[in-house]
C-alpha cells in the first residue's frame, strides 16, 4: 500500500514527499485503492455479459454518496492496512479522511437511500447501474448569518474527483424544444436545442470487494462549444450562449422553482437525466441482443420518485421514433420495465408541470403523454372522469409513473397503506396488485461498521463480524443486553463516540458540551411535517422549566439539530431562525448552564451524519402522523444504540414493533386520528387553551424574549400555529412533553437506559438494505444475485 501511495504521489500528481500536501496524500491514497476496485468492477461486468444476467438501472436525481475513500477501504477490508500505510509514511490518517469533500449529489433521504442501495446491490452482487447527474455544486452549502441560512454554492468540484472515469465515447445528445412534424404518417420531432450528455463512472464496491456496480453521472457539455464568428465579431457572451446553456443544466441540485425559469430548468435536469439514461441502456441492450421485444427479461429500470417520470413517454418516444414500434407495441414493454417508488404522501412534492412548459420543452412528449393517457381512459372504461395523467391544464406525474409501470411501491408498511387509501385509490382500484411495499433500509457496512467503529468492535468481540454483511445475527446479541460487563461496554463505546462528537464541535463551533449530558438528536431535511418546531417549543418550555424550578436534579440535555431549507420554504427559514435564536438565548444563561444547550451546526451532510448518529442517546422522529414516508435516519439511529421518541409515522411502526413498546418513546396521534382532529377548524386553538406549557411558550416567543432587536419577528409563525396549524404541532405538544419526561426518568436509571439502547442495536437487523434490495429483486425486477 506505501508504494502504491508513494507510486500514484509521484507519478499521478507529480509531487514528492517533501512537498506533498493532505490533498495530494489523500488523491494518492484515493487512486491507490481505486486500482484494487478496478478489477472486480471488469470482472463483475464481464460476468454480467458473459452470463447475460439482467441488470437494474436506478435512476435517481439524487445519490448522496459521501466521502468515498474510507467506505471503500473498509468494504476492500483494507482500513487498518491504509491507516498503518499512512501512518509509516508519516501522514495522519484521519486529517486525510477528513479533507475529502462530500460529493454533492443529494439533499436527503432519498439521496442517501439510492446511495445504500447502490452499495447493497454489489454487497450482493445484483448488476446495477446508478444513474444521475454530475452536478458542478449541487446542493448548496449551508451557513448562518444572523441565525438565518444563507445559501452558498457548494464547491466540491473545485478539486480533482478521484473516484471518477471520465468516459467521452458514451456521449448522447439531449434535445428540447422546437416542434411536431408529420412525415408520411409518421411523428417526427424537430428540436430547438440540444446539449450534450457525456458520462462519468465512479464503480462501487461492496463488502469483502467480491462485486463491483457503476454510478454512471451525466454532466451537460454543449453540442457546438462556442460562435466563433460571433467571437471573432467581439460578441463573447453572446458566442458562448451555447455552454452557458448546458453547463446550467448540471449545475444545481434542485433550483429554485417557484419562478418560470426555475421550473424550466427542473424540467430539463430531469429529461436529460432520463434520455440519457434510456439512451444508454438501449445502447447496450441492443449490443448483445435483437429484438426490443424482450427488452423486459434482461433489463429493469426503477425510477426513484417522479422525477424521473419521463421516463415512460421517453421511452415510448425512442421504441416508436427511432426503433418503429408500434404504440400498442411499445406500451407493454415499457410498463415491464419500469418500476416506481413513491417517496411522499405530500401533494406538493408528486409533481405536476404545466402543459405550456411540457408541451414548450417537450412537444413531442407532450403528444405521447396525451395518448398514452387516452389509452388509458379508453382501456379502463370504469376510470372516474378526474382521474388521469393531463387534468386542468396539468400533467400529474405520479399518475403517469403509476400508469407506466408494472410494480409501485411505498417504502414502509404504514406508507404503501397510505399510498393504496390515500394518493392512488381510483388506480389502486384499477390495476389491483400493483401497489407493493418494500421497507427501506440502510447498508451497515457505512452507518456502523464505518461511522461507529467503537461499537463495532464490541459486536466483533462478543458474536463475530457475520453481522456486517447479515444483519439478522444482531439478535444474538440480545442477552448480553442484560449482562452487567456487556452493558458497561457498550455504555463505554457510546460514551467515547459522545466525547469524540463533542471535541468535534468544541473546535467547530466553539461550544462546551458535557459528555454525560442526554445527547437529543434531530437531523434532517427542514419543513413543518417533520416538525422541528415542535421540538423547539419543548425546548423552550424545558429552558422555562429548569430556571423555575432550581433546586430539582434535572437530567442535563443537549439538544442538537441539523438541516437545510429549501432555498425558497419561508417557513421552513424561520423555523432554523428560532432554533438558532433559542440556542443563543439558552446557551448563555447561567441558569441553566450544564443543564440545557442548543447546538445547531451549519450545513447537515452526510459525514456530520457519521459523526452524531454514533453518539445519540435519544432518536427524534415526531413527524405528523401519516406525512413521513419511512425515514432512514431512524434506521441508523436505532443500529447505533438510540432509543425513538416517535409517532406512528414511516417506519417507526416498524422499529416499534421491532425494537418493542418498553424500547420506545411514542406519543401523538395516529394517522387517523390526525385526519380526524384536523376536522375542526378551531383544533389548534383548542390544544393551546387546554395547555398552560404551551400558552407559556408561545407567550415568550410573541414578546420577543428570543429576539430583543426585533419582538415582532416571529408574529407570522405564531399565527400559523394559533389558526393555521396542519401539521398540528399544538395538538401533539403536551403529549410530546410527557414522553420527554418520561425520556428523563429512563435516562436518569443508567442500566436501564443501557439496555434499552443494546437492545435496539440487537433488534435492528431488519433494516438492512441488502433485506429491502432482495425484496426488490424478487418482487419488482425478478432478478437473481449473481453472487
Amino acid at each position: 500500500m506505501k508504494a502504491a501511495v508513494l507510486r500514484h504521489l509521484t507519478y499521478s500528481i507529480g509531487k514528492d514527499t517533501i512537498s506533498a500536501s493532505i490533498y495530494d496524500w489523500r488523491v494518492a491514497l484515493s487512486l491507490s485503492l481505486r486500482d484494487l476496485i478496478v478489477e472486480p468492477w471488469f470482472a463483475s461486468t464481464r460476468r454480467t455479459y458473459a452470463e447475460d444476467r439482467k441488470r437494474v438501472y436506478y435512476l435517481s436525481m439524487e445519490f448522496l454518496i459521501g466521502r468515498l475513500l474510507e467506505d471503500a477501504a473498509v468494504n476492500l477490508g483494507l482500513h487498518e492496512v491504509a491507516e498503518g500505510a499512512m501512518a509509516d509514511l508519516g501522514v495522519d490518517f484521519r486529517a486525510v479522511i477528513e479533507d475529502e469533500p462530500d460529493a454533492a449529489l443529494g439533499n436527503g433521504g432519498l439521496g442517501r437511500l439510492a446511495a445504500c442501495f447502490m452499495e447493497s446491490m454489489a454487497t450482493l452482487g445484483c448488476p446495477a447501474f446508478g444513474y444521475g447527474i454530475r452536478y458542478e455544486h449541487g446542493l448548496f452549502r449551508q451557513m448562518f448569518e444572523g441565525g438565518q441560512q444563507v445559501e452558498t454554492p457548494e464547491d466540491w468540484l473545485t478539486q480533482r474527483h478521484p473516484w471518477e472515469f471520465e468516459r467521452p465515447e458514451s456521449a448522447y445528445t439531449i434535445s428540447f424544444k422546437g416542434h411536431v412534424e408529420t412525415l408520411e404518417g409518421r411523428a417526427v420531432w424537430v428540436p430547438g436545442e440540444s446539449v450534450t450528455a457525456s458520462a462519468f463512472d465512479t464503480p462501487v464496491i461492496g463488502w469483502k470487494g467480491e462485486w463491483a456496480n457503476t454510478l454512471r453521472l451525466w454532466g451537460a457539455k454543449p453540442t457546438t462549444l462556442f460562435d466563433l464568428e460571433r467571437f471573432n465579431r467581439g460578441d463573447y457572451a453572446a458566442a458562448a450562449e451555447p455552454e452557458t446553456l448546458a453547463r446550467t443544466i448540471s449545475r444545481v441540485l434542485y433550483p429554485d422553482d417557484t419562478t418560470f425559469q426555475g421550473k424550466e430548468l427542473r424540467l430539463k435536469q430531469e429529461y436529460f437525466l432520463t434520455s440519457a439514461a434510456l439512451q444508454d441502456i438501449l445502447r447496450r441492450y441492443l449490443k448483445t441482443h435483437d429484438s426490443l421485444h424482450d427488452l423486459a427479461d434482461h433489463v429493469a429500470i426503477q425510477m426513484n420518485d417522479t422525477h424521473p417520470a419521463i421516463a415512460g413517454p421517453e421511452l415510448m418516444r425512442l421504441l416508436i421514433d427511432d426503433h418503429g414500434l408500434t404504440f400498442d407495441d411499445a406500451l407493454p414493454i415499457v410498463q415491464n420495465v419500469l418500476g416506481y417508488t413513491n417517496h411522499t404522501l405530500l401533494p406538493e412534492a408528486l409533481e405536476r408541470w404545466s402543459t405550456y412548459l411540457m408541451g414548450t420543452i417537450l412537444p413531442r412528449h407532450m403528444q405521447i403523454i396525451e395518448q398514452i393517457d387516452a389509452w388509458h381512459a379508453k382501456t379502463y372504461p370504469k376510470r372516474p372522469h378526474y382521474i388521469g395523467i393531463v387534468k386542468h391544464n396539468e400533467v400529474r406525474m405520479g399518475d403517469l409513473a403509476f400508469i407506466m409501470s408494472h410494480r409501485v411501491n411505498g417504502v414502509s408498511a404504514l406508507h404503501s397503506d397510505l399510498v393504496r387509501k390515500t394518493l392512488f385509490p381510483e388506480l389502486d382500484a384499477l390495476h389491483p396488485g400493483r401497489i407493493i411495499n418494500q421497507t427501506n433500509g440502510v447498508t451497515p457496512r457505512r452507518w456502523l461498521r464505518l461511522s461507529n467503529r467503537p461499537l463495532s468492535a464490541l459486536i466483533d468481540s462478543t458474536i463475530g463480524d457475520g453481522w456486517v454483511s447479515d444483519l439478522d445475527q444482531l439478535k444474538q446479541l440480545e442477552p448480553f443486553a442484560q449482562d452487567a460487563g456487556f452493558c458497561a461496554a457498550f455504555d463505554a463505546a457510546k460514551r467515547r463516540n459522545k466525547v469524540d462528537m463533542s471535541n468535534w464541535l468544541g473546535a467547530s463551533m466553539g461550544i462546551t458540551l458535557d459528555p454525560d449530558a442526554l445527547f437529543d438528536v434531530q437531523i434532517k431535511r427542514i419543513h413543518e411535517y417533520k416538525r422541528q418546531l415542535l421540538n423547539i417549543l419543548q425546548t423552550i418550555d424545558q429552558w422555562h422549566t429548569i430556571r423555575e424550578n432550581p433546586n430539582v436534579a434535572f437530567v442535563p440535555r443537549v439538544k442538537v439539530f441539523g438541516g437545510k431549507s429549501a432555498p425558497g420554504y419561508i417557513v421552513a427559514k424561520e423555523i432554523i431562525h428560532l432554533i438558532n435564536d433559542v440556542a443563543t438565548v439558552v446557551n448563555n444563561d447561567p441558569a441553566t448552564r450544564g443543564l440545557l444547550k442548543v447546538v445547531y451546526p451549519a450545513n447537515y451532510n452526510v459525514s456530520m451524519a457519521q459523526r452524531l448518529i454514533p453518539a445519540t442517546d435519544l432518536s427524534e422522529q415526531i413527524s405528523t402522523a401519516g406525512k413521513e414516508a419511512s425515514g432512514t435516519g431512524n434506521m441508523k439511529f436505532m443500529l447505533n444504540g438510540a432509543p425513538t421518541i416517535g409517532t406512528l409515522d414511516g417506519a417507526n411502526v416498524e422499529i416499534l414493533h421491532e425494537v418493542g413498546a418498553a424500547n420506545f418513546f411514542l406519543f401523538g396521534m395516529t394517522a387517523d386520528e390526525v385526519v380526524q382532529r384536523r376536522t375542526d377548524p378551531d383544533h389548534s386553538r383548542h390544544a393551546i387553551e387546554a395547555s398552560p406549557a404551551l400558552q407559556r411558550v408561545l407567550q415568550m416567543i410573541a414578546e420577543g424574549q428570543f429576539s430583543p432587536d426585533q419582538p415582532d419577528r416571529y408574529n407570522g409563525l405564531l399565527d400559523r400555529i394559533w389558526n393555521h396549524d396542519y401539521f398540528l404541532v399544538a395538538a401533539d405538544f403536551e403529549a410530546y412533553r410527557l414522553a420527554q419526561h418520561d425520556v428523563d426518568l429512563a435516562y436518569a436509571d443508567r442500566a436501564k437506559w443501557v439496555t434499552m439502547a443494546a437492545l435496539n442495536t440487537a433488534r435492528a437487523g431488519y433494516f438492512s438494505s441488502d433485506r429491502t434490495i432482495r425484496g426488490y429483486m424478487n418482487d419488482i425486477w425478478s432478478t437473481k444475485a449473481a453472487l
